[in-house]
């Protein structure tokens, strides 16, 4: 006897995927085999010339004099605070409402990550509760451009010059985005990217890179990032093994090329998902930040009745996502930083009310409207 379907709803509908990366490569699959073949018949594993060349492309795209490819994001971060010579003893400042790795680097480098709470409104890093955490051991800023919106740059970048901090961006989410004109990773002293698979660029594994235009701060995070060596078997710096793959690099590159028309296309969609969602009770999307652009590696609406409504969209074939469940300070691994609940109520407030639907640039207008028909559906009656 035929067993029935567990979600019959869902069974009804083809299933909308959170991200799509099936359909990503199915447009660009020609140049990513040609592009790997390449390095796979010549071997040339570590370092080898894909890197270089994609490192000066993503540069130029950063609007930074220097890209350094690295092993992932955490350890962009990392690399980024050891160059800078930030460790032991010192405090930075970053978000509550972050994703842990950022915390997770300014601990890795030994130093203390200081916490301060983020907009209600737009998610990002709030400038005003900057200044209330700096203490003489702080030596840097560390905003995070959250869900690809640029944060607020220019209040973030005064405080740093006017205490003599360092400001390193944390770009994980944000390729493509400015404040005031400057792309993300081209204002601090350096920018840190991820290139996880999902990232609005995303390599086929763990990926990343730090943009500076600081020369002396790139050529010390490429010893750090390649076991400290200066040349092979001389250890002039306590490095790691964080290098960026060669084959990594080789399918970086190929997407590079289409990132500006794919974050194009994700504004679009940003853009058609506010016209069907707006004016619904109850529902509430990310405020948009004065002078800062937006890349959309994440689309997210907030509600009180956010579990209900991802089931909800669950049985009815909406793949969701929620980012970040928990901030930072109610991390059992941060407990020892001694925060408590109530401590960041706008990072708080937020963590059980957002939601991440559907966001990538093959989406199709079909799929945005039906994933917003059954959200209004749902917010139907709610407050």
């Amino acid at each position: 006897m035929p067993q029935s379907p567990a979600n019959p709803e869902a069974s009804a509908h083809k299933i909308i995927p959170f991200v799509d990366l099936q359909a990503q490569y199915q447009s660009i699959s020609a140049e990513l085999l040609a592009a790997t073949e390449e390095v796979l018949s010549k071997c040339n594993f570590i370092l080898g010339k894909q890197v270089a060349d994609f490192e000066e492309e993503f540069a130029r795209f950063a609007g930074a004099k220097h890209a350094v490819g690295v092993s992932n994001g955490l350890d962009a971060l990392r690399i980024a605070l050891t160059a800078l010579n930030i460790g032991p003893g010192h405090e930075v400042i970053l978000p509550a409402n972050t994703y842990i790795a950022t915390a997770f680097a300014v601990s890795a480098a030994g130093a203390k990550p200081v916490l301060v709470d983020c907009d209600r409104e737009n998610f990002n890093i709030d400038p005003s509760k900057i200044q209330a955490a700096i203490t003489p051991r702080t030596k840097a800023i560390m905003p995070v451009h959250l869900t690809g919106q640029a944060a607020d740059m220019n209040p973030i970048l005064e405080i740093g010059k006017r205490r003599g901090l360092h400001v390193i961006e944390d770009a994980a989410q944000a390729h493509g985005a400015q404040s005031h004109g400057r792309p993300c990773g081209s204002m601090g002293i350096a920018g840190c990217f991820s290139f996880y698979p999902g990232k609005n660029l995303g390599a086929a594994g763990d990926g990343g890179a730090v943009t500076t235009n600081d020369a002396n701060l790139a050529a010390r995070m490429r010893v750090f990032r390649n076991n400290g060596e200066t040349k092979k078997y001389e250890h002039v710096e306590k490095g790691l093994n964080a290098r960026l793959d060669t084959l990594q690099a080789a399918i970086l590159k190929v997407k590079l090329s289409r990132l500006a028309e794919w974050n194009r296309k994700r504004n679009a969609h940003a853009d058609r998902y506010r016209a069907l969602l707006s004016g619904i009770n109850g529902l509430h999307l990310q405020s948009l930040i004065s002078g800062s652009t937006h890349v959309h590696h994440l689309f997210m609406v907030q509600t009180n009745h956010r579990d209900e409504l991802k089931k909800y969209l669950e049985v009815r074939g909406v793949q969701t996502g929620i980012h970040y469940p928990t901030p930072i300070h109610l991390q059992v691994a941060y407990a020892d930083l001694g925060y408590k609940k109530g401590d960041f109520p706008n990072a708080e407030y937020l963590a059980p009310r957002i939601l991440s639907i559907p966001m990538f640039a093959e989406l199709t207008d079909d799929q945005i409207v039906y994933v917003s028909e059954q959200i209004r559906s749902f917010m139907k009656g709610k407050n």
